[in-house]
């Protein structure tokens, strides 16, 4: 009976566990933002860019890009290459057309 109740007990902790594993998001991924972003990704978002905008750091938050797309809006690293590349294209887009 006691050696039931901790098998039970056990089995209960793995799931938690499993549970909370499976919605907490890697470190590596983009995170979304919820109020603001108190930490940045260093991947490479892959989902369609709608817009961007600059987030300044007043601790919690901190200095992010914030890219918005059809599943939200995702923390970036500004110092990252690829970050600056892409609001550089937004930048330069309105120009491009205005021109063409």
């Amino acid at each position: 009976m006691e050696t039931q109740r901790i098998l039970m007990r056990s089995l209960a902790v793995v799931f938690i566990a499993s549970v909370i594993w499976t919605i907490t998001v890697s470190a590596d991924a983009p995170q979304k933002v919820s109020t603001c972003c108190k930490a940045v990704s260093k991947a490479k978002l892959t989902d369609p860019i709608i817009g961007f905008r600059k987030q300044k750091q007043s601790l919690p938050c901190v200095m992010a890009i914030v890219f918005e797309t059809e599943r939200g809006e995702f923390c970036c690293d500004p110092r990252q290459q690829w970050v600056k590349e892409k609001v550089m294209q937004f930048i330069r887009a309105p120009q491009q057309t205005s021109t063409a």
